[in-house]
């Protein structure tokens, strides 16, 4: 499993941020946490339009320091896309499971 942080830069006061998300929950908490953020900074739907930190470049260095992996501003699109087609490919092999099993209950 990974963490992740972008290299986009939007500005919020004085600082600037990017993003820091994982392929798990569990992963980018404990992520978090090394780097010195609280929970209650965490961003979810509905708020947010997926699950991530918002995170200062400071912050964004020590995360890479500690492993994570740095992608361009396209990484949490690719990310989400990957998770999509993971679930994409499991929903059409329970459809033609429960398709298989129609046809052996019909006596096909």
């Amino acid at each position: 499993m990974t963490v992740y942080v972008d290299d986009v830069r939007h500005t919020f006061g004085r600082m600037v941020m990017c993003h820091m998300w994982a392929d798990t929950l569990d992963e980018l908490h404990a992520m978090a946490a090394k780097c010195g953020l609280k929970r209650e900074w965490f961003q979810e739907p509905p708020k947010a339009s997926w699950c991530h930190y918002d995170v200062s470049l400071g912050v964004k260095a020590r995360a890479l320091y500690l492993g994570a992996e740095l992608t361009d501003m396209f990484g949490p699109n690719d990310h989400e896309a990957r998770r999509l087609g993971d679930d994409a490919r499991r929903l059409r092999y329970a459809e033609a499971r429960a398709r298989r099993l129609d046809r052996m209950l019909a006596g096909d």
